[in-house]
């Protein structure tokens, strides 16, 4: 069976068989969520990996090996920068999740977690960013029943995790 939870845990420490990086179009290491994931895979291998893919245009997202990290891959899922709603940022943001969760599917997956995708320096409001992504996932187990999966967002701010846990219930 299929779940979703919300952790009070750093990405980087999840030994899952992916974990998602908020990442860039150009699949560079930034800062934040994403910066944390290259220091801690090892960022000289995982800008060499990054690098032969690329490219990923936001909405979609791409899969490397995890390198140093617990987790066996990372999948990098470009997530819209906010600009007031106006540039479909939901469909896009909704995007990021599904792309991430079919390329775990593709690989033959079982375990994942996310970061709030767009919702740090990318600025997409807290709330909203909740709300696509639990659509997201929940509409991929609705469509993936013969697919199990367990899904974890991993968040390190607890009023972050209270507003997640509380969308979660809704």
């Amino acid at each position: 069976m299929s779940i979703i939870e919300i952790r009070h845990e750093s990405i980087v420490d999840m030994r899952v068989d992916a974990i998602v990086n908020a990442a860039n179009d150009g699949l560079r290491q930034g800062g934040g969520v994403c910066g944390a994931i290259f220091r801690a895979a090892g960022a000289g291998e995982l800008v060499i990996a990054c690098m032969a893919i690329g490219h990923c245009d936001t909405g979609k997202a791409v899969i490397t090996p995890g390198f140093a990290l617990p987790a066996e891959h990372i999948i990098h899922a470009v997530g819209p920068v906010w600009n007031g709603g106006k540039d479909n940022e939901a469909e896009l943001l909704y995007s990021a999740y599904r792309s991430s969760l079919e390329v775990a599917k593709e690989n033959g997956l079982h375990s994942i977690a996310f970061p709030l995708i767009s919702a740090g320096i990318f600025g997409y409001p807290k709330d909203e960013a909740w709300r696509v992504a639990i659509k997201a996932c929940r509409d991929f187990i609705a469509e993936e029943s013969d697919y199990e999966i367990e899904i974890v967002f991993t968040v390190l701010d607890k009023s972050v995790m209270a507003l997640g846990e509380s969308i979660m219930a809704e």
